[in-house]
């Protein structure tokens, strides 16, 4: 079967320009299912992963819709509006429309917050067709009449399950009800958790469904482990195991914020140096929170899964499931955090009696069995004196570790104020 090509897809001449200039010749599977039908005005639910072209799967249509139907004369008003969880992600999907629209006489700003606003009132003064916005700093202009949405005509809300995380539904959904009725609206989500599926039959009509999932295959240079423990034991489990040196950087998961919150309050107890990132903390409070943990003074950092998929960092030795997901494919979410640049990694997964059905699904996901430890040194681990880790770092006092915590004990229930 031939491959299709964005020149088969109908696309506007300066749009093929904009990809041709970026040498994109063939669709993604994502960009290939969803334009032709967001090309013909259907409402759609995409189920995709960050990384698979979600972003251009909704601008290259939008940018061909505004194109095609120029607004009236006068001063331009937002016809299409983005949502995003980040600033970071908000940041991303400009920079993407401002590439593919590179030969059309379209405008689009960004609004998030963390800055001062007038900037970006002064950019809607002066007229744009669309708006990429996280909720929190919509919301604000919208309540200071300074950005009318009576205008929009295709709605879009990127990263829906990232948005549940950190608690932006409510927001989401009195954004959405200053927006026209009759317009086209596109939701994007890693996951279909119950109260987003709700939200999804809410906001769109009869749309298309595309689910692009990625094949899931285990990482081959990751040793994967798994210890049978009961649910009251994995907080011993993880101190004796962290106690080893030659586990030098480490990412820990777990399934809800809150259980994040008590590992790492539970490890600041035993002296061992770590922090914690999920969807409640500040963006900058992450920021800084992945700064330490990429530059090594941050041995540990304590995650969910959501909150996971904006973590690119380089040399960590080992992922330790403290909870097993829920869903198998997030295990090998997990696990790719390792062994990354040719480097080995281990990961390591608890399991108590209730897990044991996620369990099943990962072995049948992968193809294989996880290798049971009982008690006994770490595997593939020395358990002896420390030796110099290969990536520079030396892992801290315990003393410092000490000083350290008492500095963040208020940190660790922190809020998203600072997020949009």
């Amino acid at each position: 079967m031939t491959k299709p090509k964005f020149s088969d897809l109908g696309l506007a001449g300066p749009i093929q320009r904009a990809l041709a200039a970026r040498d994109h010749v063939e669709p993604t599977p994502i960009q290939a299912r969803a334009i032709p039908d967001l090309l013909a005005g259907r409402d759609l639910v995409g189920i995709a992963q960050t990384g698979t072209g979600k972003t251009a799967a909704f601008a290259l249509p939008i940018l061909h819709r505004l194109d095609r139907n120029r607004g009236q004369s006068g001063r331009r008003r937002p016809r299409a509006l983005v949502l995003a969880p980040t600033r970071e992600l908000a940041i991303q999907i400009g920079e993407e429309f401002s590439a593919y629209a590179k030969y059309l006489r379209l405008r689009q700003t960004v609004i998030f917050g963390g800055v001062g606003q007038k900037p970006q009132v002064d950019a809607l003064r002066r007229g744009v067709d669309i708006v990429t916005a996280t909720p929190g700093r919509l919301l604000d202009l919208v309540n200071q009449r300074l950005l009318a949405l009576d205008a929009v005509e295709v709605f879009v809300l990127d990263e829906a399950d990232r948005m549940l995380d950190m608690g932006f539904v409510r927001d989401v959904r009195k954004i959405i009800s200053d927006l026209p009725i009759s317009r086209q609206s596109l939701l994007f989500s890693a996951t279909m958790p119950t109260e987003i599926a709700r939200l999804s039959g809410d906001i769109l009509t009869d749309p298309v469904h595309v689910e692009i999932t990625p094949r899931a295959t285990p990482v081959t240079r990751v040793e994967q482990r798994v210890y049978h423990v009961g649910a009251q034991g994995k907080r011993a489990l993880l101190t004796r195991i962290l106690d080893d040196p030659a586990l030098s950087r480490v990412l820990v998961f777990s399934r809800t914020k809150h259980r994040a919150n008590r590992i790492v309050q539970q490890l600041d107890q035993a002296g061992v140096d770590a922090e914690v990132i999920h969807g409640n903390k500040s963006q900058g409070a992450r920021q800084r929170v992945l700064k330490r943990f990429r530059a090594g003074d941050t041995r540990v950092l304590v995650a969910t899964d959501i909150a996971a998929r904006g973590i690119d960092v380089d040399g960590i030795s080992h992922v330790i499931n403290y909870e097993l997901p829920n869903e198998a494919e997030n295990y090998v979410h997990r696990i790719g955090r390792t062994a990354r640049a040719g480097a080995d990694g281990f990961a390591f997964s608890f399991c108590d009696p209730t897990e044991r059905k996620y369990l099943s699904a990962i072995e049948r996901l992968i193809r294989s069995r996880l290798t049971v430890v009982g008690d006994g040194p770490v595997p593939g681990t020395p358990s002896h004196a420390p030796k110099p880790r290969r990536n520079g770092y030396h892992p801290p006092h315990k003393s410092r570790d000490r000083n350290r915590r008492r500095g963040r004990a208020s940190a660790l229930q922190s809020g998203a104020s600072g997020l949009a």
